[in-house]
């Protein structure tokens, strides 16, 4: 499964921005989806994560809660991070994943993600 990231930019604090990531098998409808980011210096960062869907409950880390939400659409192929307000500790390079175990259930671990996307950079400033 490939997976692609767009949607990343230059935005000022307060602002939303959409990501996206789009597959490239349909296996990706049955696989947990996950959301991560990543400063310099820093290790890979767990943002979110979504089942498929009607698979169970979205998991978010605390720092994005209430503010980002995660979304999916099969007939696209696709799975999305809506981010609301957005803050300048946001920063980071975003970048999708998706389990291989299919209707298994999210991991906050970067580990457990076998298919990644390249990296969508949102800059956020305040």
């Amino acid at each position: 499964v490939q997976l692609q990231a767009s949607g990343g930019g230059l935005v000022q604090a307060g602002d939303s921005l959409r990501l996206s990531c789009t597959a490239s098998d349909t296996t990706f409808k049955i696989l947990p989806v996950g959301w991560f980011r990543q400063t310099p210096g820093k290790e890979r960062e767990f943002v979110g994560g979504s089942p498929y869907i009607g698979g169970g409950r979205t998991l978010y880390a605390d720092s994005v809660k209430g503010r980002f939400s995660i979304s999916r659409d099969n007939i696209k192929n696709s799975a999305y991070l809506q981010m609301d307000n957005l803050k300048p500790e946001d920063t980071a390079v975003y970048y999708c994943a998706a389990q291989v175990q299919r209707y298994g259930k999210v991991s906050p671990s970067a580990q457990a993600y076998r298919y990644w996307g390249q990296g969508t950079l949102v800059t956020v400033s305040s």
